[in-house]
C-alpha cells in the first residue's frame, strides 16, 4: 500500500479527473440530445426509449464459446439464399469456423458462397496509426486476400473519430437468421475459436458469446447494415422483408440497441447512445443480483450506480459478480481502479461484491485466458449481449450493437449455463438455487482458494480465479483522461 498522504494525494486527483470526465460526457449528450443515456426517464420496463422498439415474437440462441458459435454461424451461411451481410471489427479470410478433419476458413467459405448469392462484408479501416493493430495497411491487404479474384464484394468503413473504430459484430442471412456477437472471425490479438472446458493449450485461451436470433428483431440488425453500407459505398440496399414472430413454444422480446457516435454517419447526425442507456435502466432496477462478463470495467457512469447499489444493496442478499480478464489488452489500470472503487463501496468485507477471471487448465497445468465475453444480467429479468464493452469506448465513441431481452426464461437459463461452465459443476449443481447462495457457497470460496495458490506458487486445482489488488486510484483514469480530448 502506498503511504497514507500519498494515498490521499491520489484519491484527490482520481475524484477531480473522474469528476470532469463525468461533466463532460453528461454536457456531451445533452447537447447531442441524448440526456436518457445516463438519466433515463421513469419507466415501468426496461426497455430504451426511441427506436427500435422491442419486438415480440423471436427466437434466441445464445452461443457460449467458439466452438459452439461459430460452426452455428458456417452452418447459417452455407444455408443463404438469396444473400449474407457481414460488419466486423477485424475479419482473417484463413480464419476457421469449422476445425478438424475438414476444417472450414470463413474466406473460402464465402468466396463460394458469393458464386450464387450476394455477399457484402464491411470491417473497420484500421488504426490510421500504426501503433495500434490492425492498421490500414494490415486491413488492406487482409480485404485484398477476402475479395482477390471472388465476388465477394468488401469495404473498409474508416468513419470513426480518433482512437476509436467500429467495433460491432453482425450477421445477417436473407434477413431472416441473424447473430449479433462479441465474437470476431480473427485471430487478431487471440485465437477466438475455444471450447468451453478451456483445455490449457499453451496458448491464450478465449471466452466469448454471441447470440443467434430469428423473427422480427433481424430486421432491425439488417437496417442497421443497410445504413452503413450505404454511406460507406453508396449502395442503396432494398429494405429488409421484416420476419413474422416465429411459431416456436418459446419466443422472447428482443430489442437492438446500438452505439453510434455523432458526426460519424448522415443518417445518425446526433449519435445513439441506447446501449449505455440499457445498461443504466437496467443496472439502477436491480433488485437481487448483478452480472457482468466484460473485457473492460471502467466506464465511471456504471461504476457510479454499481457503487450505489453496493453501498445501499436493497436487501442483504443483493450480489454483484463480474468477471474480467486477468490482464486486458489495454485499460488495465482503468479496469482495476475500478474494483477498488466498487471494493471500498462495498465496505471490504461485506459479501456483495465478488471480481473474478478465469485461466485455462488441464489438470495442475494452466494458462491465461482472455475474457472477452459482453453479457450483462439482472434479476434474471433483462440479459445483454453483443459487443460492447463497459468503457467509454463502446458506450459513448465506437460503432456497437447489443440485443436486449427480459425473457426471464432466457436470462435465467444463460447465467445457469455460464455460471455452471465457470464453475466446472454440472449444469444440475446451479440450476434453481438462489443466486446468492450459489456465490456465496461455490464461487466465493473457490475463486478466494485458487487465488491463496496461485498467491503461494501452488498449481490450481479450478478454473475460477478471484482477482487480485488494485491499482492506484489516479492510473485507473488515465483512460477516461484521454477520452476528454478525443470523445467529441
Amino acid at each position: 500500500m502506498p503511504p497514507r498522504p500519498v494515498a490521499r494525494a491520489d484519491a484527490l486527483i482520481g475524484d477531480a479527473i473522474e469528476a470532469t470526465v463525468k461533466r463532460h460526457h453528461r454536457r456531451r449528450l445533452r447537447r447531442l440530445g441524448h440526456p436518457q443515456a445516463l438519466e433515463p426517464t421513469p419507466s415501468a420496463t426496461l426497455w430504451a426509449a426511441g427506436e427500435p422498439p422491442p419486438r415480440p415474437g423471436n427466437k434466441v440462441e445464445v452461443l457460449v464459446d467458439g466452438a459452439t458459435a461459430l460452426p452455428a454461424i458456417a452452418q447459417a451461411l452455407r444455408a443463404a439464399r438469396s444473400h449474407i451481410h457481414i460488419t466486423g471489427w477485424h475479419l482473417a479470410s484463413h480464419f476457421e469456423l469449422v476445425r478438424g478433419e475438414r476444417p472450414t476458413a470463413i474466406g473460402p467459405l464465402l468466396a463460394e458462397l458469393a458464386e450464387r448469392v450476394d455477399v457484402r462484408v464491411m470491417v473497420w479501416a484500421g488504426s490510421p496509426v500504426p501503433l495500434f493493430h490492425p492498421t490500414r495497411k494490415e486491413v488492406g491487404a487482409e480485404v485484398e486476400k477476402l475479395t482477390r479474384a471472388t465476388k465477394i464484394q468488401a469495404y473498409r468503413d474508416p468513419r470513426e473519430h480518433p482512437v476509436h473504430c467500429h467495433h460491432e459484430k453482425t450477421i445477417v442471412v436473407d434477413d431472416e437468421v441473424a447473430f449479433v456477437n462479441g465474437i470476431d472471425m480473427t485471430d487478431q490479438a487471440g485465437d477466438r475459436y475455444d471450447s468451453s472446458d478451456h483445455p490449457a493449450r499453451r496458448k491464450l485461451g478465449w471466452h466469448d458469446v454471441g447470440t443467434r436470433i430469428e423473427g422480427p428483431a433481424v430486421a432491425d440488425v439488417a437496417n442497421h447494415f443497410i445504413m452503413r453500407w450505404r454511406e460507406v459505398s453508396g449502395e442503396q440496399l432494398p429494405p429488409p422483408v421484416v420476419q413474422p414472430p416465429v411459431a416456436a413454444e418459446h419466443a422472447s422480446t428482443v430489442q437492438v440497441v446500438r452505439t453510434v457516435s455523432e458526426d460519424m454517419y448522415d443518417s445518425v447526425p446526433r449519435g445513439d447512445f441506447r446501449i449505455l442507456e440499457s445498461y443504466v435502466r437496467a443496472l439502477r432496477a436491480a433488485e437481487n443480483f448483478i452480472y457482468l462478463e466484460n473485457q473492460f470495467l471502467w466506464s465511471p457512469e456504471i461504476v457510479d450506480v454499481l457503487c450505489d447499489k453496493l453501498a445501499h444493496p436493497p436487501h442483504d442478499a443483493f450480489r454483484l459478480v463480474v468477471l474480467l480478464p486477468a490482464r486486458a489488452n489495454n485499460g488495465q489500470d482503468d479496469t482495476r481502479g475500478q474494483l477498488g472503487v466498487l471494493a471500498e463501496a462495498d465496505g471490504h468485507g461485506n459479501p456483495h461484491f465478488l471480481a473474478t477471471t478465469l485461466r485455462s487448465r488441464t489438470g495442475g497445468r494452466d494458462d491465461a485466458l482472455y475474457v472477452h465475453a459482453k453479457v450483462g444480467i439482472v434479476d434474471d429479468r433483462w440479459l445483454t449481449i453483443g459487443s460492447a464493452n463497459l468503457n467509454a469506448h463502446s458506450l459513448l465513441n465506437d460503432t456497437e450493437m447489443n440485443i436486449v431481452t427480459d425473457d426471464h426464461v432466457l436470462a435465467k437459463a444463460t447465467r445457469e449455463r455460464l455460471w455452471a461452465e465457470h464453475l466446472e459443476r454440472p449444469l444440475d449443481d446451479v440450476a434453481d438455487r438462489v443466486p446468492a447462495q450459489v456465490v456465496d457457497e461455490l464461487w466465493r470460496p473457490i475463486a478466494m482458494e485458487q487465488l491463496e495458490r496461485r498467491e503461494a506458487g501452488e498449481r490450481p486445482t479450478h478454473r475460477l480465479v478471484a482477482l487480485p489488488g488494485v491499482s492506484k486510484r489516479s492510473r485507473r483514469l488515465l483512460g477516461p483522461l484521454q477520452n476528454l480530448g478525443v470523445d467529441g
